[in-house]
């Protein structure tokens, strides 16, 4: 890590992409679309769920809570990377930038352990569906969730801790879109070899596991599918399995090229680039792919659109 006889740092100025102005005001749009597109959906399939009966099942009550974190993991970053954009540069306390980077990291390993409990829920639906209601109940399911909210803001809570013991030296410039633990760690004054090993050991234990548990159970799904006789019917169940695929790799591909691996000393902006795809671009896809080509969630927004037209 960077360590020389510089004053210590009270703030950082977040750089975002060096690029052109005309290039920072396009990306805000997108980003900003992006963002409002991705609350807006996200709220609408809360309040579906929570307004329709039928949808009062463990399947929907897990889509409800990603939706949930989905809300405040896009939320954790995407401001101040609307702030770097339009700007220029954000400016950004070092208590506030290890307050981001600890959201962060619980809402995205909230988001890992939520991925593999509704990849086996999924699996229990598919594979064993006679022991389905006995083996997902609602209580189950509850403590379920309970289990990877609880989970995902314990696992990055040491390496946070111990970060927020060391003083960060100038420059002041991040050269990232948001406080990531690489970033700040190359800002250390000293040596950061503890937090920066805790970062990389924990990080991957997380990411690995829930993508490995994710990987088998759609395994054992895609395994199912292959069974079913009429033609008609995989083709729908790939479908759904599918895009549901696609998501989880994305997700998993860049979050693995970022983390399972020693914090490397020198920027990149590789880094910056593939940071982009699970800070904003799964997050829009998610809502999309596991609720919104819902048979039973579209048929819930028509019933609620349709209410809402009729009161009008």
């Amino acid at each position: 890590m960077e360590s020389a006889n510089r004053s210590v740092v009270k703030a950082f100025i977040i750089l975002g992409f060096n690029t052109s102005p005309q290039f920072r005001i396009l990306s805000f749009m997108l980003i900003l679309a992006t963002y409002v597109l991705t609350v807006t959906t996200n709220v609408v399939i809360i309040s579906v769920i929570k307004t329709n009966r039928k949808l009062q099942r463990p399947m929907y009550y897990f889509l409800g809570n990603f939706s949930f974190m989905e809300i405040w993991y896009t939320t954790s970053t995407v401001p101040k990377m609307l702030e770097s954009f339009l700007a220029g540069g954000s400016t950004i306390s070092v208590a506030g930038c290890i307050s981001q980077l600890y959201l962060f990291f619980a809402l995205g390993s909230t988001e890992c352990f939520l991925l593999a409990t509704m990849a086996y829920d999924r699996y229990l639906a598919i594979c064993r569906p006679l022991h389905y209601p006995t083996r997902m109940t609602l209580q189950i399911s509850t403590w379920m969730v309970t289990a990877a909210w609880v989970g995902g803001f314990l696992a990055p809570l040491l390496p946070i801790v111990l970060i927020s013991q060391l003083s960060f030296c100038g420059p002041k410039e991040i050269h990232h879109f948001f406080c990531d633990a690489g970033p700040l760690l190359r800002r250390s004054c000293g040596a950061a070899f503890l937090s920066s090993t805790l970062v990389t050991v924990l990080a991957s234990m997380v990411i690995l596991s829930t993508c490995l548990l994710t990987m088998v159970s759609y395994t054992f799904i895609i395994s199912t599918i292959l069974r079913i006789p009429s033609a008609t019917g995989r083709q729908k169940a790939f479908s759904t399995c599918g895009s549901h695929l696609t998501v989880v790799v994305i997700y998993y591909a860049t979050v693995i090229f970022i983390y399972v691996r020693p914090i490397s000393p020198s920027a990149s902006d590789l880094d910056k680039v593939a940071s982009i795809f699970y800070a904003v671009v799964t997050p829009l896809l998610n809502p999309m792919i596991y609720s919104l080509r819902n048979k039973e969630v579209k048929e819930a927004l028509k019933k609620l659109y349709n209410c809402k037209s009729m009161r009008s």
